[in-house]
Parts: structure tokens; C-alpha cells; sequence
């Protein structure tokens, strides 16, 4: 048995010895498709040899310094290619290790930010039940993932509180419309800011595109328009967590793009790096930042890792491969492949329940009855059986239950790499339903 803590103590996990393309290889020699990208984060596959030179050719400078007395080239340079135009207002970047490090500054920067305009009575943040912001405390006090927050709660910060999630198929009523949905949401939005005072509200924190909670849910059309509308109201600011769903994986650059909104603050992790090194960071809007350069010119926060000059010279590299083969294009174009091939082979599965996303980033739910979504037993833990009859047939996806609640509910989360060929989507796909076939059959 292997002497590092895994996820479970009860088997240890393939050994991944090698990998190309869109291709892991494990120590038996098999050649398993990588499906979802693991978290939905090595968006170029493995074995680029353009961002292996670039990380080499880093190593061979600068393997580290301290940002209180350097800066480095890659880590200016990463920031120069994500903010060139300013797109939506975001003027600067903040680079740390990982997408919670990422929500913890978002976090403390938008507290400081109040601070700095002289509003220290805002001290409350709103965001979602069965949202997912990150596994450190403060990420976790954010997030409204119940399973994760459940042994950890009387840890967690009270300064945040949950509304209802924007998912559709689970929540919108049968007497409802989709706009009838949206305004149902943004009237708890609203009254949450009523209850703990608009005064006191910091931000509203979202997923544009809640990722391992639910699996790939959208919120309802003109949704994110009325949250902006709220924050704006009552002078709070919107911190939209892109960690999974952002830096080209939902067909955009930016997933809040295809909302017609901006944020004041937004988290990237996954698709930054894409896996060479770990990485993750903040883009920050040119209103927040004016604040702090007329105010005390500091944010009171820091890591010995941030801005890695290794780490950002990968993310640099893996910013420039998709710009230079124009691989933004190919999500959109592969995830409408995806999409069609998905609901063509499993779009009436019995056990199928719902089948959601956008990009290259989609979800299967899974019902024991598509007509009353009846949820399968958790005991059964039928997402990781899926899980293992996809690995089984060469196939590695990303399993997750608690969809509904923290306990109840199943889905798995197909993200393959950005440059997945047509004939790799349908491959993943039919491996994918005979999974899906194999692993219901057994209930």
C-alpha cells in the first residue's frame, strides 16, 4: 500500500507513468483517454513540447523569487497577454498556486477594498447553496457545497450566507418559465441583501458555470444581468469564480462573456496552467484597484509562492499555445460536436436524467426515473460506478454525488483537453454510454 494520503485509504489508485495528447498512460502499459481533463484542468493535454521548453528554458534563469523584493518576466509578461485590452474593465492580476488561494484573496482583497473607501461596516458576503469556491476554510465558508462544509462547520466563518442555486432542472418549478425562474432568484438576491442590510453587504460570489457541485449548470437566461443590477444598487461588488469554468473551457475566453456581464473580481485556476505547474490567480477591475492606489497603496496579503516564476513562465506557455492554434474556436466548435454526440447516445437513457454544459465542459445527471428525477440510493455511489466502468473501457471522467443536497444525486463531468479531434469525441462519447450502460445495468 502506498504511503501517501490518498482520497481513500481503502485502494490505492492507478499508477499515470507517461502521457501525449489527450492520452494517459498507467503502469500496466493502458492508454487511457483523459476525459476530463482530471478537474477539468490540463486543457492541452500532456507532453507539450512548446510548454515543457518554456518551463525549461525558466528553470534555466530564475527558479524563484520573493515577491516583497522581485518581480520576474513570466509572471509580467502572463499578466500582459490575460488583461491585453482590459476586457471587462479588469486591469491587473494577482498570481497564487491554486483556485482557493485564489477565492481566499478575492475574498480578503474585496473586504480591504471597503476598507480603503472608507466602509468598514461591509462585512457580509451572499453566494450559493451547492456552490464549490475551494477546500481552504475561508474558500469553504464560500461555498455551499453541504458534503465538504459538513465536518469542518463549526470552523467556517459566519460572515457568509447561501441563497437558492440557479439549476433549472432541479429547482425551476413545472409552472414556472425560465424568465419566471430568474425572478423568483434575484427576488431572494434581493432580500438577502435586505435582511443583512445592503449597507453591510462586501459581494456576491458565482460560478457562472457551477462546476464539480452540480456538473456543469448554467444559470437561467438574464440571471447574472440581475445579480449585476442588485450589486450595483446597493454598491457591492461581484466576484465571479472561474476557477473551472473560465480561461477558454465554456467556448469563451471568459465564461461570464456569454452573460453579457462583467465582474469586479474574477478567479482563475484550471485552464491557466493547464497542469504543468501549479497555478491560479485573480483578475482584478481598474475600479478596485483605484481605490487602493488613492488609499494605502497595499493589499494586506501574500504567499511565499505567488507569482512562481516557473509557474507563471507554464501558464505564459499554455496562454500562447491557444492563442497561436487558435484553440478558443475549437472548444466552441468540439463542445457543439459533444453536445449532439451526448444526446444522440444517452439523450433517452433511462437513467439519463439530464445532460447539460457548454463548451467543453459537460455533465450527465443521473435518475433512477426521468420522469420523477427520482435520485439513485447514495449508497450505491453510482457516480463512481460510472467512474469505473468508464475507466474500465479506457476512459478517465470526473465523478461527484450530493448534486441536489450534499447527499442526494449523481452526475460525472466530461471537460476533454481544448485540442480533442472530432474522432476523439466520438470515441469518448461511446466509451461513455457502454459505461453508462454497464454501470446502471448493475442496479
Amino acid at each position: 500500500m502506498s504511503r501517501i494520503l490518498h482520497r481513500t485509504l481503502f485502494s490505492d489508485p492507478p499508477l499515470a507513468v507517461g502521457g501525449h495528447g489527450i492520452y494517459i498512460r498507467d503502469a500496466d502499459g493502458r492508454e487511457i483517454i483523459d476525459g476530463s481533463g482530471g478537474a477539468a484542468v490540463a486543457c492541452l493535454g500532456h507532453g507539450n513540447a512548446r510548454i515543457n521548453a518554456a518551463i525549461a528554458e525558466q528553470l534555466s534563469k530564475v527558479a524563484y523569487v520573493h515577491t516583497a523584493i522581485f518581480s520576474n518576466a513570466a509572471a509580467e509578461e502572463l499578466a500582459d497577454t490575460i488583461l491585453d485590452g482590459s476586457p471587462g474593465g479588469l486591469t491587473h492580476a494577482y498570481f497564487v498556486s491554486s483556485g482557493s488561494e485564489g477565492m481566499e484573496a478575492a475574498v480578503k482583497l474585496a473586504r480591504q477594498y471597503f476598507l480603503e473607501i472608507g466602509q468598514p461596516q461591509r462585512t457580509k458576503y451572499i453566494a450559493r447553496q451547492q456552490s464549490y469556491h475551494g477546500n481552504t476554510l475561508g474558500a469553504l465558508s464560500a461555498g455551499g457545497n453541504m458534503m465538504r462544509r459538513a465536518p469542518y462547520a463549526p470552523l467556517l466563518s459566519t460572515a457568509f450566507s447561501h441563497v437558492s442555486p440557479a439549476f433549472a432542472y432541479r429547482f425551476k418549478r413545472d409552472d414556472e418559465t425560465e424568465a419566471q425562474f430568474t425572478d423568483r432568484l434575484a427576488a431572494e438576491v434581493e432580500a438577502e441583501f435586505q435582511r443583512l442590510g445592503p449597507q453591510n453587504v462586501v459581494a456576491f460570489c458565482a460560478e457562472p458555470v457551477v462546476g464539480a457541485t452540480t456538473g456543469c449548470v448554467a444559470a437561467p437566461a438574464g440571471y447574472f444581468k440581475r445579480i449585476r443590477e442588485i450589486c450595483d444598487r446597493h454598491g457591492a461588488l461581484l466576484i465571479l469564480d472561474e476557477v473551472m469554468c473560465g480561461m477558454g473551457r465554456t467556448g469563451t475566453q471568459h465564461a461570464w462573456q456569454q452573460e453579457g456581464i462583467t465582474p469586479d473580481i474574477q478567479i482563475i485556476a484550471k485552464g491557466l496552467g493547464g497542469g504543468y505547474q501549479p497555478i491560479g490567480g485573480i483578475l482584478i477591475s481598474g475600479k478596485v484597484i483605484d481605490a487602493f492606489r488613492k488609499g494605502s497603496g497595499s493589499f494586506m496579503h501574500g504567499h511565499t509562492y505567488q507569482a512562481h516564476p516557473v509557474a507563471c513562465a507554464a501558464a505564459l506557455a499554455v496562454q500562447k499555445v491557444i492563442r497561436e492554434d487558435n484553440l478558443i474556436a475549437n472548444v466552441a466548435a468540439m463542445g457543439e460536436r459533444l453536445s449532439a454526440a451526448l444526446t444522440e447516445r444517452l439523450g433517452n437513457h433511462r437513467h439519463v436524467g439530464d445532460i447539460r454544459g457548454r463548451g467543453l465542459f459537460w455533465a450527465l445527471e443521473f435518475v433512477t426515473d426521468r420522469a420523477s428525477k427520482a435520485t439513485f440510493d447514495p449508497k450505491l455511489k453510482m457516480n463512481d460506478r460510472v467512474k469505473q466502468a468508464a475507466l474500465d473501457r479506457g476512459l478517465a471522467i470526473y465523478p461527484m454525488s450530493g448534486t441536489i443536497d450534499g447527499k442526494n444525486g449523481d452526475h460525472v463531468i466530461v471537460a476533454p483537453p481544448y485540442i480533442v479531434s472530432p474522432a476523439e469525441i466520438d470515441d469518448i462519447v461511446a466509451r461513455l454510454g457502454d459505461a453508462v450502460d454497464a454501470a446502471t445495468r448493475l442496479t
